[in-house]
């Protein structure tokens, strides 16, 4: 243990007048925190980001690396040879969400933006992305201050559309991996609200599910609500299928093995006393594993087939689902080895106070295609806490009482979190492209 405290007090060493990473990393803060005002203050959609990347991009060539943009239609590559040794690979996510910002922040979001579906909505980077951006730029410049420390090749890149499931894909699609280094390790991190400000979490395995989303339209026979006889209610069908879709989970499903089936979305009808000829639905569906993946998707198919044939809806009107895997998130697999290295790296440096084993959450992040693309590269996203220390402590540390990743009021610890995973996220590149 004593030779590994001082393998990573040498790693802290940092040229120039800072006597640690740690000090480094602080006197960096204020243009971080300069960038993340402005990056809050100027959120751009999934697909959409443009402002952003040219920022970054050229912030990152200032630093020396060779940077191609426009990678997966938005996305940044920002490449740093830095002699023999292996790729590394470290991604931030850029976009922000449709959501009318209620922080009462000075720097708050006043954009609006008109998404694909032709909505004009407010935006937000509720999701702490304008977070990552700028830790990712704080360890750009660390690890460009510290060449003499490591050996090998960086590969900093800036994805879009993390939030709509796309922009891993469409990188990978426009030749991440042939391109570019191909890289043997990749990092990323989140910040989160379920943890104190500073703290870090990481999960080994499965750490975020499979996300798919799925539409069922639910068809009947129309008619006049006083005489149901004559019809084909497709609300009372809809209903049943709402209800039955339940049993997937508490009953056909092993209760060791997570999943969720929700119903986020019943439309139907317009007055009230027509009975409408359909309906439809929306779910968004969760698990980790592709076998209970398989499970519920298929036992959705087979719910609402049945609850149709038990309703005496003829064949012709079945109800029709439909999986959209275009929207689909594949679940985030942290590699054991990676992970459990980055737990005992972090406690050396941050104490155990500050570093903790997290249970895996059903949210999704497509951080998990760029591991799914080749399971040989060594992945890890982990978490850094973004909740201020007095509302955590006021809420008692229950997540349901404070703001959520996603909500309007999500306002986090910003300078906790860049300088935490700024340091975090350095410590981690240097481990892994550490010289001989």
């Amino acid at each position: 243990m004593k030779t590994l405290l001082l393998a990573a007090a040498a790693l802290l060493a940092t040229p120039g007048t800072a006597a640690t990473l740690r000090e480094a990393v602080a006197a960096d803060m204020p243009k971080l925190m300069a960038l993340y005002r402005d990056l809050h203050a100027n959120p751009e959609l999934s697909m959409q980001e443009v402002r952003s990347p040219t920022k970054l991009a050229a912030e990152a060539r200032k630093l020396g690396f060779k940077v191609t943009e426009k990678v997966g239609k938005t996305g940044v590559v920002a490449v740093m040879q830095n002699g023999a040794g292996p790729v590394l690979m470290i991604r931030a996510d850029m976009d922000g969400l449709p959501i009318v910002e209620q922080t009462g922040l000075p720097f708050a979001s006043k954009i609006r933006a008109t998404a694909r579906s032709g909505v004009e909505t407010g935006v937000m980077h509720g999701c702490g992305h304008d977070t990552h951006m700028a830790a990712w730029l704080g360890t750009a410049r660390r690890l460009a201050a510290m060449k003499d420390r490591w050996s090998g090749t960086l590969v900093m890149i800036l994805q879009p559309g993390e939030e709509t499931g796309e922009g891993a894909r469409a990188m990978l699609a426009d030749g991440l991996y042939t391109r570019f280094p191909k890289p043997a390790t990749a990092l990323a991190f989140h910040d989160a609200a379920a943890l104190p400000a500073g703290v870090i979490g990481v999960t080994p395995g499965y750490a975020l599910a499979n996300v798919d989303s799925v539409d069922i339209t639910v068809k009947g026979v129309g008619g006049h609500g006083a005489y149901p006889q004559t019809t084909k209610d497709p609300i009372v069908l809809a209903s049943r299928i709402v209800s039955t879709l339940q049993t997937l989970v508490s009953r056909e499903n092993n209760p060791a093995d997570p999943a969720v089936v929700t119903v986020g979305s019943f439309q139907a009808g317009a007055k009230h006393n027509i009975i409408s000829d359909e309906a439809r639905l929306q779910l968004t569906v969760r698990s980790y594993t592709p076998e209970v993946r398989k499970l519920l998707l298929d036992g959705i198919k087979r719910i609402a087939r049945g609850e149709a044939i038990a309703a005496g809806m003829p064949e012709d009107r079945m109800p029709v689902v439909t999986v959209r895997e275009e929207m689909y998130t594949p679940s985030t697999f942290n590699t054991e080895k990676l992970s459990n290295r980055a737990l005992e790296l972090f406690a050396q440096i941050f104490g155990q106070e500050r570093v903790v084993k997290t249970p895996a959450v059903m949210g999704g992040e497509d951080f998990s295609r760029f591991w799914l693309a080749d399971k040989s590269i060594e992945s890890l996203i982990f978490w850094v806490g973004g909740t201020p220390a007095k509302q955590y402590q006021a809420a008692g540390g229950d997540a349901a009482k404070l703001p959520s990743l996603h909500s309007p009021y999500w306002a986090p610890d910003a300078e906790a979190v860049i300088g935490t995973a700024t340091e975090a996220m350095t410590l981690a590149a240097l481990d892994v492209l550490k010289k001989g």
